[in-house]
């Protein structure tokens, strides 16, 4: 497979990660800087390596499956697993500019 399909699969998937919301805040979970690393094998089985705002999240149980079965939904997509860590724990200099900006920290 070649790097170029592969990058473009990984734009796919952040595509995909910006729909997905968290309900507390109004902002995507990718801009929120909930996604640590995306990671896409040859064979296209994707591992998401995400973070939540708290460990006591509400929707600790829902959001990971949410995120595996939105990506699932790419064509191109053999497989998807997310990984919960809190190693580093999130912060919100981890947001992106367009959240801060959005969320009023700017």
């Amino acid at each position: 497979m070649t790097e170029e399909i592969i990058e473009n699969l990984g734009d796919k998937i952040v595509e995909v990660l910006k729909t997905i919301y968290d309900p507390e805040i109004p902002v995507d979970i990718y801009e929120l800087g909930l996604i640590y690393d995306v990671m896409v094998n040859d064979e296209n089985d994707v591992k998401i390596l995400m973070t939540l705002t708290s460990p006591n999240c509400p929707v600790a149980e829902t959001l990971p499956l949410e995120v595996e079965e939105k990506v699932k939904t790419l064509e191109e997509v053999k497989g998807a697993e997310v990984e919960i860590t809190f190693d580093p724990a999130w912060t919100q200099d981890m947001m992106s500019e367009e959240a801060k900006l959005e969320l009023g920290f700017l």
